[in-house]
């Protein structure tokens, strides 16, 4: 009975995320010169279509966000590209976007609409890097298990539109960057990698990351980062000084608006975190525990209660299978609580689709390990092979909504009864 409230719960969280409404209430002040928008991310198509409707004056602009993922737009172009792996038609769209920020002066206003997955969609390799090399980046940074704050510090070394570049690019022009955030904490900087924000970084710290994480990227990228200083704009440059920055949508926002729901639907709820962070089995397994105390002595919370967190976890690649991170943070979680009646979960990430699979995530039960063995299935071969996709398929508890025009990140509810 409790799986049509858990996605009940992920369609209401996902809803309080949608662009449409938060565009709205964020508009910059109309400039007495042009307007250009740009836009990298999961969430750009819904964002500029919902910024076009609502602008008053003339406008220009392009953005690019995943395939699949575009809707129809009037007066702004809309350009698909690959992620989370970069490709070809992001590295063009990049380059027009430099292309649209030249030549402005302090009368023209640029808005950027940024949401997360706008990194790998605006690829432009740094001097001396290629695009094959920013794909290597990828790779090694997807495989690595490293958190997303980590990945984007090192991006931002590497590029010629991170950190705040494309903001310096469009100087004296005015900027206005809307943020869909998809990171924990809600920096904007963190976002996308921060086209139009700057990170506070260095390229020493940044040196440290690459060892510490041991991430092996190709040559090119390693001679860059082993030489030299950033060269981004730093986080007072005065040429940035009259731009703005606002969250319009976040993780914080959706949990709210779930717990809310869930209190409707007659359940206690509590919001564990929207920050969370960490391999995705050691967060299925902090989570477990919480929900078998809660099952077996009823605290920290008293039954019935809906957990919910959000953020974003990793998964350091093992095996060959196939699975984003909430599915494999489910899998675990799964196998934590084999037995136990009266816990349900569902996770699963905003934008609907789970790492590079069709899925947003999945749902799970005490009988979910009993019923992947008994259609052969071993979930902890699975789960070691990184293969959860597989084991949720073979008994039908994938969740496939489709891109939901969003991106605010994992989310996660428990039902303990």
């Amino acid at each position: 009975m409790d799986r049509p409230l858990l996605q009940e719960l992920f369609t209401t969280a996902v809803a309080a995320a949608q662009p449409e409404k938060a565009v709205r209430a964020h508009l910059p002040e109309p400039p007495k010169g042009r307007t250009i928008v740009i836009g990298a991310g999961k969430a750009s198509a819904q964002m500029a279509k919902a910024f076009e409707a609502a602008w008053p004056g003339p406008i220009d602009g392009l953005v690019v966000t995943r395939y699949g993922y575009a809707v129809p737009c009037e007066r702004i172009e809309i350009v698909e590209a690959s992620h989370p792996v970069p490709d070809a038609a992001g590295f063009l769209a990049a380059r027009r976007i430099m292309e649209k920020l030249s030549g402005l002066s302090r009368d023209d206003l640029v808005v950027a609409l940024i949401s997360g997955g706008g990194s790998a969609l605006l690829p432009a390799p740094a001097p001396g890097l290629t695009l094959d090399d920013e794909q290597a980046v990828n790779r090694a940074l997807l495989a690595s298990g490293a958190p997303i704050g980590v990945m984007n510090a090192i991006r931002n070394e590497l590029s010629l539109v991170k950190g705040g570049r494309l903001a310096a690019m469009a100087a004296p022009a005015r900027v206005a960057t809307l943020v869909v955030s998809d990171v924990p904490g809600d920096d904007p900087a963190l976002v996308a990698s921060g086209p139009t924000v700057p990170m506070t970084s260095s390229r020493e710290r940044v040196r440290k990351l690459v060892s510490a994480y041991r991430i092996e990227l190709p040559a090119p990228a390693e001679t860059l980062i082993a030489s030299g200083e950033n060269l981004a704009p730093r986080t007072d440059d005065p040429q940035l000084a009259g731009n703005s920055v606002a969250i319009i949508a976040s993780a914080a926002i959706s949990l709210e608006a779930a717990a809310e729901q869930a209190r409707a639907a007659g359940l206690e709820a509590a919001i564990l975190s929207d920050a969370i962070e960490g391999e995705s089995r050691d967060v299925a397994l902090v989570h477990a525990g919480i929900a078998r105390e809660i099952k077996t002595r009823n605290r920290p919370f008293a039954r019935p209660v809906v957990l919910l967190s959000g953020g974003e976890t990793t998964v350091t690649l093992r095996g060959k299978g196939r699975g984003g991170r909430n599915a494999e943070f489910l899998l675990a979680f799964a196998i934590a609580i084999d037995g136990l009646e009266g816990i349900t979960a569902l996770a699963a990430d905003t934008d609907g689709i789970d790492g590079s699979e069709t899925n947003a995530g999945a749902i799970a039960d005490g009988t979910s390990a009993a019923r992947m063995r008994a259609v052969g299935i071993d979930p902890l071969a699975a789960l070691a092979d990184n293969d959860a996709y597989s084991a949720f398929a073979a008994v039908g508890d994938l969740l496939v909504t489709g891109p939901t025009g969003t991106n605010v990140n994992d989310f996660r509810a428990i039902i303990v009864r």
